[in-house]
């Protein structure tokens, strides 16, 4: 499967006061996911309403460790304390099948 094989996914729980700032804190990440060259697919997600997760995909190896190490994980950490219930746990998955447009 081209450019989409490697995938992370990272499950947030936010402090109940800080539902909305983590929401525009994901909207506005995008611009950053958006410089990335190696990442593929960007999606933030709210599942309810202190529930969020990111789900991404890189073309390899290389790719996923650099989103790990760039801006949006960097300051997702840095504030993590301030905004979530526990630390965000981020997973390292394949894709195993995908349909894109």
């Amino acid at each position: 499967m081209p450019n989409s094989q490697y995938a992370l996914q990272a499950h947030l729980q936010a402090k109940p006061d800080k539902a909305e700032e983590v929401a525009e804190f994901l909207e506005s990440a995008l611009s950053a996911a958006e410089e990335e060259a190696a990442t593929t697919t960007w999606f933030a997600l709210r599942f309810d309403e202190t529930t969020f997760g990111i789900f991404d995909t890189f073309p390899d190896e290389e790719g996923r460790q650099a989103h790990l190490d760039g801006e949006i994980a960097a300051e997702l950490m840095g504030r993590a304390d301030e905004l979530f219930e526990e630390e965000p746990r981020i997973d390292e998955i394949d894709v195993l099948a995908a349909k894109h447009p």
